[in-house]
């Protein structure tokens, strides 16, 4: 029953996963050299008028005593819904598969589901005094298939995102925080808080630099972890569908007793811009 459980949960995320059904309604179109270059930039803002499906895989290294390694997949589409001429409500998802080394000798790995989140974010299609900007709640799920793998608690709380977008310049921040408030018994609540500061550079020919952090405190332990990531981007055509690639490194400057020392990470995001 814990597993249909599950699966039920991720039904229920369906919409925000899997939007081709929307997007029969809205074929992509094969954006020019200029439009391609602005494509590129606008992937730098969260809450775009843009369906996207971010693939991130990520790798941690250094955990633990036995300087484990941790990789994630994580599948994050974003899909922007338009309310009115005013407004739009944009959907995010993020659904990740974990596989996590033992980070002590001799102990067993783990693979599987992680807990998933989904945002829902209202925002003005117009930017508010130069600002482009939106709130709303964001949800933990406990999706996880191993308790290693997850809190296994629900959880929710507010979520707000702020950017600016200046000739090729993007930037601005995200915060989220979740409070448990259901779930397992015997594990711990959840109260956690994300801080996530990012600046991007896009160039003409739809390249892209850009450096972050997601930022976490653990408000039980009052323990940040806290990664400086820098990214290089690039997108390309196949067709007339545009994807951009991207490589990532990050060193974690602020960690718990036995978190990762430094990662690496390579995406791939497809984007379905409307005609």
């Amino acid at each position: 029953m814990i597993i249909a459980a599950r699966w039920s949960v991720l039904a229920l995320m369906a919409p925000l996963l899997c939007p081709a059904a929307a997007l029969a309604q809205d074929a992509p179109a094969a954006p020019d050299a200029s439009e391609a270059g602005s494509l590129a930039q606008a992937i730098q803002n969260p809450i775009a008028d843009l369906i996207s499906v971010p693939i991130q895989n990520a790798w941690d290294f250094g955990i633990g005593p036995a300087d484990a390694t941790r990789f994630a997949s994580t599948a994050q589409p974003i899909y922007p819904i338009h309310l009115s001429k005013d407004w739009n409500l944009v959907t995010r998802a993020i659904v990740p598969f974990i596989h996590q080394e033992s980070p002590v000798a001799g102990g067993d790995d783990v693979s599987g589901l992680g807990d998933s989140t989904a945002a829902l974010f209202l925002s003005p299609v117009q930017p508010v005094k130069g600002w482009i900007v939106g709130g709303g709640a964001i949800f933990q799920l406990p999706t996880a298939t191993d308790s290693e793998l997850g809190a296994g608690k629900w959880g929710a709380g507010p979520t707000f995102v702020a950017l600016k977008q200046v000739g090729p310049w993007s930037g601005g921040i995200l915060l989220n925080h979740i409070w448990s408030f259901a779930g397992k018994d015997d594990r711990s609540a959840v109260i956690n808080s994300l801080v996530n500061p990012f600046a991007a550079y896009t160039t003409a020919d739809q390249w892209t630099f850009a450096i972050q952090s997601e930022a976490t405190l653990d408000w039980k332990t009052d323990q940040w972890t806290v990664p400086i990531e820098v990214q290089v981007a690039k997108l390309v055509m196949f067709g007339e569908q545009p994807v951009q690639f991207t490589v990532t490194a990050r060193k974690f400057v602020e960690r718990p007793t036995g978190g990762p020392d430094w990662g690496l990470g390579f995406n791939v995001t497809l984007l379905f811009p409307s005609k």
